[in-house]
């Protein structure tokens, strides 16, 4: 995932109502009036948010006969978690690397400790 397409998902993503979109699309495919009826907006402005959605890669519409079901792209959500995750294991290193420094610099708490128990 480019760093682009990777701005433009969290973006998306930072509306609570293209939020709730998405977590309404993990059940199934839905067309603009069935996202549309929870919302006290305009279809328009419900087209708009799917707009910015599938600008991110985060859904895309399809025909069905007369339909027009929009479907969640679950791969982007794989890319999104590896990325965080990179950064996750990258802090705990660093976490693990100061509490050894620390352990280092002050013997005593790990020898007060193992007293207490």
């Amino acid at each position: 995932m480019s760093d682009d397409q990777l701005s433009r998902v969290f973006s998306a993503l930072a509306d609570p109502t293209r939020r709730d979109m998405i977590a309404r699309l993990t059940t199934a495919d839905a067309t603009v009036n069935e996202l549309a009826e929870p919302y006290n907006v305009s279809l328009q402005a419900v087209s708009k948010h799917l707009k910015v959605l599938e600008d991110a890669g985060l859904v895309t519409r399809t025909r069905d006969a007369q339909r027009r079901p929009v479907h969640l792209e679950a791969e982007v959500f794989d890319l999104m978690t590896k990325w965080i995750e990179r950064y996750r294991q990258q802090a705990e290193s660093r976490y693990r690397r100061l509490d050894a420094l620390l352990a280092e610099m002050n013997p005593q708490t790990d020898s007060s400790q193992e007293n207490a128990s």
